[in-house]
């Protein structure tokens, strides 16, 4: 997803030198931040030390290992967004949480899944108001979000993980799926039928070219699936994913700049970065770091968990399992 956004916004850097500059501007204003680093303060993980560059360019892409916490937050409120299969509550939920670990140099990564059933410590949390939340016991990992936003979605992430978060991306469900549509769908085959009335997703098992409102409804379904848990949804998450950089991939967006700049405009519109990466110029240089990063060096993987002791519909990390898989990271 960070290589192909990047090559898309380099194709857009392409573009605006042609006279239309007014297209990056528009695109650059797309995109949310936070000051993450800020509201956190120095009470955080080290940050991991890199070999320096042996590029004598002036500006060099980065090669070094880095972090990034990717959530897909899901907004559940309005007409719109039940009919595509969001329910009745209010506000916006952080659904997917993926660790992304880029290694040094960039040529292998892998992605951590956290389930959001998982039980956890949440930790205090600054608020924009310049308060502060109080600790949680047994919480639910997505609570954070909810509870605290980005700022407190990375900061429960490095409680759970002691790795620290380099960055922080999160991608808005019902973006996500204008940018399937914005690339003509997606091809993904699913091991089993589904029948999720919730997420209105009925689909035989096999092999589906699949548009934005199936897409979303795939990213949400579980009751369809497996035990119902959050386990199987993330499975098709993965899958998703990946089929998503295949369409990107293949898809010759360079030759037809009113495509280019559709899939663009849904990419920045759906995103919130920290400020790090709060500008085409800094997406792009971080999607053209992994160049030489293929699909088949992206190792995808969960969270080691077991049912928690004191709720058979939740889960706590499987120590020390967890911990050694988060400890690979640093």
């Amino acid at each position: 997803m960070l290589k192909a956004a990047g090559v898309t916004l380099a194709g857009v850097l392409v573009l605006s030198a042609a006279g239309a500059g007014w297209v990056y501007w528009h695109l650059n204003q797309n995109i949310k931040s936070v000051d993450i680093n800020s509201a956190l303060g120095d009470d955080r993980p080290a940050k991991a030390v890199s070999a320096p560059s042996a590029s004598a360019s002036a500006a060099p892409l980065p090669s070094g290992a880095v972090n990034i916490l990717v959530l897909g937050s899901d907004s559940r409120s309005g007409t719109a967004n039940a009919t595509l299969g969001g329910g009745d509550s209010s506000g916006a939920r952080s659904d997917t949480a993926m660790v992304v670990h880029i290694d040094e140099g960039r040529t292998e990564a892998t992605v951590v899944s956290i389930p959001r059933d998982t039980l956890v410590t949440r930790p205090s949390c600054p608020t924009s108001s310049g308060g502060a939340t109080s600790v949680a016991y047994d919480a639910m990992f997505n609570s954070a979000y909810s509870v605290g936003g980005p700022v407190c979605a990375v900061k429960t992430v490095e409680s759970l993980t002691d790795v620290r978060m380099d960055h922080y991306i999160e991608i808005d469900f019902s973006g996500f799926a204008k940018l399937v549509d914005a690339l003509g769908g997606v091809t993904v085959t699913t091991d089993q039928n589904i029948d999720d009335d919730k997420s209105h997703l009925h689909l035989k098992a096999g092999t589906h070219h699949l548009g934005g409102t199936q897409v979303l409804a795939l990213a949400r379904t579980r009751h369809g699936i497996g035990d119902g848990s959050d386990l199987g949804r993330i499975g098709l998450q993965q899958k998703l994913v990946k089929a998503l950089l295949e369409q990107m991939a293949s898809t010759s967006l360079l030759t037809d700049p009113a495509k280019l700049y559709k899939v663009a405009d849904a990419v920045t519109g759906s995103l919130t970065t920290d400020t790090g990466l709060d500008s085409l110029g800094e997406l792009m240089k971080l999607g053209q770091s992994l160049k030489s990063l293929s699909s088949d060096k992206v190792k995808t993987v969960t969270m080691p968990v077991v049912t928690a002791p004191s709720n058979p519909n939740r889960v706590v990390a499987d120590e020390p399992e967890a911990s050694d898989l988060w400890a690979s990271l640093k």
